[in-house]
């Protein structure tokens, strides 16, 4: 029946493009269609219950099928269901939610700006700082540090800030300018009997050393996630922020956060900044800021940069930026109510509780043959699978185990995210620790499943 002309399954083979998917592969393999979700649960169109561990991509922090969300909706479409906020108009919910976000986040953000992705946030932070910097005269300083394995977007602009070779291969990009620096993870790029300290002040070193090489007058800002996610949910080394915020505050280069994956309770803090100390003169917004039930993403900025822009829009005469749905009132009325939920339901306190049993269980599989590194912070893990736990190498090709494991775990109705041969855990922040307990043990039998699978062929083969 899935299979039939006129089935979802058939008709999305047909006429659909994926993202982040190979297409000839989905032409063979087709997709799983999913139907209704439930909490923690997501259920496909035959019928099948899935443990949501990734919360969608990374961002539905109060579950799925939350009514709230669906009536704040409700209400905002019956009475204003669209309006902009060009030309010094506005509504209610995007100035509420502007407030909000100011009041909540660190205290040197004074400002906040509409988006609907966190892609098109980023790609307006570059067009912002390059509009703050021609107006304080500094027109040459123009130049993004990011890292390697970073992810900040897929737009031209936002894409060249990302570090994954997948999201840039022929795509011809990095086509801003932007220079990507060693990516922050202590178990593959440390040296022998390196400290996580001495390996964070040789990272602040290289900083030091790009802006002094690329020149600190052509440097405009560093960007970062206080813990990385789509590169494979990597931890910053002890001390890390610490010192690179040093080294962007000693040549006037601006700390731009990336909270897109981190905001909203994700590490057991309400922000990553909360949790590693940082103090961002920029920080990027989206994904659990509405569960993604709805489309949303703010950049919220210094006040030193926002009285730049605007003296700068005084003597143009405009800020010549903004999109069709920037502040756009439903979104805007989603996302209060489910910070509202957030706060209610104590969800960062539970993503830190539970993500402490969460860690722990999934530590508990450091031992298993296919497991080299556990790791991340609150409900957001890694599990790095290696071909030789004693060397860390890697599986050749890279990926195609993670990609069996990925496959396998559906079996077990476990919906996982394979990072080429790291698993990644970011499930919603309602979960129990009963259902952490649950989705592990999914996952070590999956786990013990391709293990065994490969003791029995090769790699190639799977």
């Amino acid at each position: 029946m899935r299979r039939h002309p006129n089935s979802t399954y058939a008709r999305d083979v047909e006429y659909v493009l994926h993202p982040v998917t190979n297409a000839r592969k989905h032409e063979e393999v087709g997709p799983i269609v999913i139907d209704r979700g439930e909490g923690i649960y997501v259920y496909d169109d035959l019928g099948n219950r899935y443990i949501e561990a990734l919360a969608g991509l990374w961002s539905v922090a109060v579950g799925f099928g939350e009514k709230r969300l669906v009536e704040a909706a409700s209400r905002q479409m019956a009475k204003l269901p669209y309006y902009h906020t060009f030309s010094h108009k506005t509504n209610e919910p995007s100035v509420d939610l502007a407030e909000r976000l100011v009041k909540m986040t660190p205290a040197r953000l004074r400002r906040a700006f509409f988006t609907n992705s966190g892609s098109e946030a980023n790609d307006s932070v570059i067009k912002m700082v390059w509009y703050y910097n021609n107006a304080r005269g500094l027109r040459t300083k123009k130049k993004f540090i990011s890292r390697v394995n970073a992810y900040h977007g897929i737009t031209i602009a936002s894409g060249s800030l990302t570090g994954l070779p997948a999201n840039q291969r022929d795509f011809d990009l990095p086509f801003v300018p932007v220079r990507h620096l060693t990516c922050p993870h202590y178990y593959r790029y440390a040296e022998p009997g390196e400290t996580e300290e001495a390996f964070a002040d040789r990272l602040a070193a290289e900083l030091e050393a790009t802006i002094m090489e690329e020149g600190p007058d052509t440097v405009a800002a560093f960007i970062g996630e206080p813990l990385m996610g789509a590169g494979g949910v990597l931890p910053p080394p002890a001390t890390y922020w610490e010192k690179i915020q040093a080294v962007c505050r000693r040549y006037d280069v601006l700390i731009v956060a990336d909270e897109v994956i981190n905001g909203f309770g994700r590490l057991g803090t309400m922000f990553g900044c909360d949790y590693y100390g940082i103090d961002p003169d920029v920080m990027v917004l989206s994904k659990q800021i509405t569960s993604s039930y709805q489309p949303l993403a703010a950049v919220m900025i210094s006040h030193e940069l926002y009285e730049g822009i605007a003296d700068n829009s005084g003597r143009i005469g405009t800020f010549g930026h903004g999109f069709t749905a920037s502040g756009h009132p439903v979104p805007a009325a989603v996302a209060l109510e489910n910070l509202d939920i957030i706060e209610e339901r104590n969800l960062v306190e539970n993503a830190r509780r539970v993500g402490e049993v969460m860690q722990t269980e999934l530590r508990a599989l450091t031992d298993h043959p296919l497991v080299g590194e556990v790791r991340g912070a609150g409900l957001i893990a890694g599990v790095e699978l290696v071909a030789d736990k004693a060397t860390k190498a890697k599986f050749n090709p890279v990926g195609k185990v993670g990609a069996q494991v990925f496959s396998r775990a559906h079996e077990h109705g476990l919906i996982i995210r394979a990072i080429g041969d790291t698993i990644a855990f970011c499930p919603p922040l309602i979960i129990s620790e009963d259902q952490v307990r649950d989705m592990v043990e999914r996952f070590k039998v999956t786990l013990d499943e391709t293990a065994t699978l490969l003791r029995e062929t090769d790699v190639a083969a799977l």
